[in-house]
């Protein structure tokens, strides 16, 4: 017969204060690492939170040695595709080597996962249902780190154009980071090898910043975050690369919807808020125009941790829990796809794409729950990059649609139709 255990274990799913049953995730049986939660459905909600702590553990080599996504230049064979026989779902590959771990002076505070990718402060509230409340004095941090993060991704924005590598982006976001006495947030979280996520075409999000040029008709996802006076500031948006790329109406039509989506949602921020209603605002906008809405990621609170309790799922009918309460800073930050919302992630267990190669879009502020409403800390200012465009005119899409396909490094870029046709 089956013994009783008589040991009580606290739930590990997030925002979960029930006593955990005897359900374990195989994936950290697996690795010899215990992982109990109450429910099959709190298993299943905690899942996009809980999975990445498998990245850090499912190869033991990588507490001593980063991943194999940081790799040295090979002079005999120079740029290459480093998983040449992984199925891609749409036009997009990545081009290496990577380049060399840009550093961080010590005189720069940093975050504890710095040195070895384990965010441990993280990790100390799985599983917690409290949501902190920031004070006075911690609001006024978070205003402060936002601000700079606003003022950092304004100058990659500035940066992207036609025939610059998404790591010179990098470069231009470490060096921003740094001359605000900051620390980039990505930076060796989970081992991550750099400054910022930028993300092209049909990469949904967490995309790797490596030698690839971007073309006339890309749409860029650049995310920033900044850690700043004990604080992190987190906030992207999608811009459009060239002429091609406005003049292309489903390129517009995910971008320009994944902005709606996000302003939409932001209207209903106030104390009392259901962190599961942004959900449902976002997925029938989404819908009304034609596109769908990733369900693997979500917004998260953001504080003095980088990812932490609320998370803000972007689909409707949610069983996210919690009540916005003032003082409480949180991230929304829906990713909008023309065609469906699954998504697979390459071979660097990082770049996240959608599965039929389609192209795909998103959009995030930091917000600070105030008495009566929202602020948003990461807002654009009057002569931030970017902005809404309208949609194209067949005559718009005629003009842009004269030449042939650009060889980038020797790939091929289809710049006159959008990614996965």
């Amino acid at each position: 017969m089956a013994a009783h255990d008589p040991v009580k274990r606290a739930c590990v799913g997030v925002d979960c204060a029930n006593d955990a049953g005897s359900l374990q995730c195989p994936n950290c049986l697996k690795m010899g690492k215990e992982s109990y939660f109450c429910s099959q459905d709190c298993f299943k909600r905690s899942w996009s939170v809980h999975k990445a702590l498998h990245k850090t553990q499912s190869n033991p080599l990588r507490r001593y040695f980063a991943p194999r996504v940081v790799s040295e230049a090979d002079a005999a064979t120079g740029q290459y595709n480093p998983f040449p026989t992984f199925p891609y779902t749409g036009p997009l590959r990545p081009i290496y080597p990577l380049s060399a771990r840009r550093e961080v002076p010590a005189s720069i505070a940093h975050p504890d996962y710095a040195k070895d990718g384990d965010p441990r402060s993280e990790r100390v509230f799985v599983g917690r249902n409290k949501i902190s409340v920031l004070d006075k004095a911690q609001q006024e941090g978070m205003r402060r780190v936002c601000r700079l993060a606003r003022e950092v991704l304004d100058l990659a924005a500035q940066a992207a154009k036609p025939g610059v590598s998404t790591d010179y982006i990098d470069e231009v976001v470490h060096k921003a980071c740094l001359a605000r006495k900051s620390y980039p947030s990505p930076l060796n979280y989970y081992h991550f090898p750099k400054s910022v996520c930028t993300s092209v075409n049909e990469v949904i999000c967490h995309g790797i910043p490596d030698q690839r040029l971007l073309v006339d008709g890309d749409i860029l996802n650049i995310d920033v975050t900044l850690y700043h006076g004990g604080f992190h500031g987190d906030l992207n948006e999608t811009y459009y690369i060239g002429d091609r790329a406005k003049a292309d109406p489903d390129s517009v039509r995910v971008t320009e919807t994944a902005r709606e989506c996000l302003d939409e949602s932001i209207k209903l921020v106030k104390p009392g808020m259901l962190f599961r209603d942004p959900g449902n605002v976002i997925e029938k906008h989404a819908k009304a125009k034609g596109c769908s809405v990733v369900r693997t990621y979500c917004g998260h609170g953001v504080n003095q941790l980088f990812h932490t309790a609320p998370n803000v799922p972007h689909y409707a009918k949610s069983k996210a829990v919690g009540t916005a309460r003032p003082g409480m800073c949180f991230t929304i930050e829906p990713m909008i796809c023309v065609g469906t919302h699954k998504d697979k992630t390459w071979p660097d267990d990082w770049t996240s794409v959608t599965t039929d190669g389609k192209r795909t879009a998103q959009f995030e502020h930091t917000l600070l729950v105030t008495e009566d409403g929202v602020e948003v800390l990461t807002a654009r200012m009057a002569d931030s990059p970017g902005g809404p465009v309208p949609m194209p005119t067949p005559a718009d899409a005629t003009s842009n649609d004269s030449s042939a396909d650009v060889v980038v490094n020797g790939h091929t870029s289809a710049t006159a139709q959008p990614a996965g046709t």
